[in-house]
């Protein structure tokens, strides 16, 4: 019953609320004023009030309807609204003392008077009741987390108040250092002493602490933490309303000024050319639509306002995501979400030829190191296999621009992913010298900061659970830069490209992992805990290289390099096998496919990637 009541149209509702407050009204005017009289209810005194209290209900509807009262949700009907019932009361007895100079009127001034508080008290508690019922009625059955709110100051109270009717979290209690709130209730809720916090988690079975106490130094705040995760309860760190939006939204976030921080050097996207001609109007197919880098290109196509924009991911939750967020954003332009892998050969023809595609932007790739050199087959077919179906497909229907999202582990490659990704960038190469109509092109770049799996969320994890951060070498730097800043680089690449190009983005210096990590550490509020400072709050231990993984990476395979329009941009130059060559990588590349040939597959990579390091066979011989 109460499903169905809650799904009726919010105009029913408020035609329910102005009923019931017309019913309140009779009731308390014609008691209010048989009290007053001190007469038992009687038919004639009954049909003598019956006129001023069916007008009386009348303009109680009508003041009710024009403050809009009838309106406001059960949840939130607080003080401001106790305030306009008071209100309306109020006027209404003003109104009663006016009716009151009809001659021979049974009204007296008692009864407008203890009518006007009499409505008052009952109009609130009937809301407050209903919602007490509706609330007891949808939490029934339901199993509620029971948390316990660290900290009764204004960010407390305002959670407390803000959970009081949530339907699947329960507050139990808080717990605060400040003596003089301690043993009071607050919210309905008692307030105890952190010397109580073992025995309330054991025996008000908790399931988290929130800690809401945002103006508490950092280290104190993981000092807290750690104690409660020694309780064997989770814990969650409530940010202030400032750290909120500073961060989108988002605790784990580091903001701009942080993330170029870390990186040693000015934002870039901003300096970075526009490339809204190039797309406008254009009818794009993005493919890992819903990965990091592949997301928020769609999001700065919407900028280009192109005709169509396809969307194609093999992960269901991701896609669904990334196209709720892109229908949210825009309307006028037609966006489409393709379910499948870049692999199915017979997906892409139809996606290409019933879209009129004019644009491939290729960001779909297996991009995480260890992943890919445990599992070498599936990273062969995903990474190249995959992407010489998509360029096929691409130049056989006439598209215009193909661009593939490439990295730096490309260069002089150590690992199975790094050489996928170069031996993706030979295979377009080789398309690109072989078309007549497509125009393809690479764009190769280093780590992204807050991509998924990057070091930098990694770090963030860590030091927010008390440590250790850990850093595969004490001497190991990478290149980073912003999702913004590769994505628009991608962009670019698609504008100024010529064919076959390698478009690499000036950097500027590596980044030391090691510098990061304490830089991460000291910017959360705490120190570094190490031999010269026993007492600090996070550690550092080093794990060692990771099979495949390079001490320093590298942009170009060649030194040599040509400008391009722009000065942040250059343009490698890269060696290319020969057709006869690559038929042979094909022909190599399927059979260890379709044989799932580990040693094959390794063996291919050992053949045909120049300047390759060594790659362990053992690294995936017992997963892949």
């Amino acid at each position: 019953m109460f499903t169905q009541l809650n799904r009726l149209p919010r105009t029913r509702k408020s035609f329910m609320m102005l009923t019931l407050d017309a019913i309140l009204i009779c009731i308390t005017f014609a008691g209010s004023h048989l009290i007053a009289r001190a007469q038992w209810p009687n038919l004639p005194l009954l049909f003598a009030i019956a006129p001023y209290m069916l007008i009386m209900a009348a303009t109680g509807i009508a003041m009710t309807a024009m403050i809009g009262l009838h309106r406001v949700r059960l949840i939130a009907f607080q003080m401001r609204s106790v305030a306009q019932s008071a209100a309306i009361a109020g006027s209404m007895a003003i109104f009663g003392a006016v009716m009151q100079m009809v001659p021979a009127t049974p009204l007296t001034p008692l009864g407008n008077v203890i009518f006007a508080m009499s409505f008052l008290i009952l109009s609130v508690a009937t809301r407050q009741i209903l919602l007490d019922v509706v609330t007891r009625a949808y939490r029934y059955g339901r199993k509620r987390q029971r948390i316990l709110i660290y900290g009764a100051g204004r960010t407390g109270q305002q959670l407390a108040a803000a959970l009081a009717t949530d339907e699947t979290v329960e507050p139990v209690c808080f717990v605060d250092d400040n003596p003089t709130v301690q043993s009071l209730t607050i919210y309905g809720l008692m307030v105890y002493s952190p010397v109580q916090l073992p025995d309330l988690i054991a025996t008000q079975a908790i399931d988290r602490v929130v800690l809401a106490m945002p103006s508490v130094s950092q280290p104190e705040l993981v000092r807290i933490e750690r104690k409660v995760r020694d309780l064997g309860c989770e814990v969650q760190a409530l940010p202030s309303f400032a750290e909120l939006l500073e961060n989108g939204g988002s605790t784990r976030n580091l903001s701009h000024r942080q993330l170029h921080g870390l990186m040693n050097r000015n934002r870039l996207e901003k300096e970075l050319p526009g490339v809204s001609d190039t797309y406008q109007g254009q009818r794009i197919l993005v493919t890992g639509a819903g990965g990091s880098i592949g997301s928020e290109i769609c999001r700065q196509l919407l900028t280009c306002k192109p005709a169509a924009l396809v969307l194609l991911d093999h992960s269901e939750f991701a896609l669904y995501e990334i196209d709720k967020e892109l229908t949210g954003l825009q309307s006028s332009i037609q966006i489409t979400p393709v379910l499948g892998s870049v692999f199915h050969r017979p997906l892409l023809r139809h996606v290409l030829e019933y879209y009129k595609i004019d644009v491939v932007l290729h960001a779909a790739a297996y991009k995480h190191v260890p992943m890919v050199e445990a599992n070498i087959v599936e990273g062969l077919c995903n990474n190249v296999m995959a992407t010489r179906v998509l360029a096929d497909e691409a130049r056989r229907a006439g598209v215009g621009r193909f661009t593939l999202v490439s990295s730096d582990k490309a260069v002089r490659p150590t690992s199975v992913m790094g050489c996928t990704k170069r031996m993706a960038e030979l295979i377009v190469q080789d398309f690109a010298s072989r078309s007549q109509h497509t125009l393809f092109s690479m764009v190769r770049f280093g780590n992204v900061v807050n991509s998924s799996g990057s070091v930098v969320p990694l770090f963030q994890d860590q030091i927010a659970h008390g440590g250790p951060v850990t850093v595969t070498h004490p001497d190991v730097t990478r290149y980073f830069m912003t999702i913004p800043e590769a994505v628009r680089l991608v962009l670019l690449a698609g504008s100024i490209a010529k064919g076959g190009d390698v478009l690499v983005l000036d950097m500027g210096e590596p980044v030391k992992i090691d510098e990061m990590a304490r830089h991460m550490i000291e910017g959360a509020g705490l120190s570094v805990k190490s031999d010269a400072n026993p007492d600090g709050d996070i550690a550092i231990t080093y794990t060692g290289l990771r099979p495949g993984e390079k001490l320093h990476e590298e942009l170009l395979i060649s030194r040599d390099m040509i400008t391009t329009p722009h000065p942040k941009i250059m343009r490698a130059q890269e060696g290319r096998l020969s057709e006869i060559e690559m038929a042979q990588v094909i022909k190599d590349l399927t059979r260890v496919i379709e044989d799932h040939d580990i040693a094959a597959g390794l063996a291919l990579l050992d053949r045909w990637i120049e300047g390759r390091g060594e790659i362990s066979l053992a690294a995936g011989s017992g997963r892949d």
